[in-house]
């Protein structure tokens, strides 16, 4: 039983973008998008909810077909919710529990860093994306985030990513808020 019909995004989080060297692949510029998220949960359960299949289903835009807790773990990631799954192969580069996670995702580089707070962790995210989708990125994890925050309450709304996010009306106003916090145009999604 989830309590999706109730879930309402808040407004855009601390968030920032910085340009990175070079080019990914399909010749856009590399930038660095940075979420943070402030989360009422130990360290360690936010770990094991960034690393364990079971807990990456619930949530994340992607499924592990392993732990992704341990270095030199070979995992295959598959984008969920995308007219075709992409599965890409990637090794874990760095994983010092419960505080630091480093991987790719694709060409993406994926870092998760977990803060102590008192009752709590800082949760931040850094990764790369093209400038062009990084509004439509932050608006995603925004999501993401809420539907984490969700599990580890107790009380899940379900994993909401891909075309169903998008349809989803906070998304729409989520992507705008970023654009505008980023000073970039707000892009028209879907085209």
């Amino acid at each position: 039983m989830t309590d999706r019909e109730h879930y309402t995004p808040g407004p855009a989080n601390v968030a920032h973008i910085r340009k990175d060297r070079g080019a990914n692949d399909d010749g856009d510029e590399k930038w660095t998008l940075v979420l943070v998220r402030e989360l009422r949960h130990s360290p360690e359960k936010v770990w094991q909810a960034i690393t364990d299949p079971a807990h990456l289903r619930e949530w994340a835009p992607f499924d592990a077909d392993g732990n992704l807790g341990e270095v030199g773990t070979t995992v295959k990631l598959t984008t969920v919710g995308a007219p075709m799954p992409r599965v890409t192969e990637t090794t874990v580069t760095r994983a010092d529990a419960p505080e630091l996670l480093e991987y790719k995702w694709g060409d993406f580089d994926m870092k998760w860093e977990l803060e102590a707070l008192s009752g709590g962790t800082r949760l931040t995210l850094w990764a790369n994306i093209g400038r062009r989708f990084i509004a439509m990125g932050a608006a995603g994890w925004h999501i993401c985030f809420d539907v984490l925050d969700h599990l580890l309450s107790g009380t899940p709304i379900g994993r909401l990513v891909g075309p169903e996010a998008i349809k989803f009306g906070g998304w729409q106003r989520l992507n705008a808020e970023y654009a505008r916090q980023f000073g970039i145009e707000t892009p028209n999604w879907p085209p």
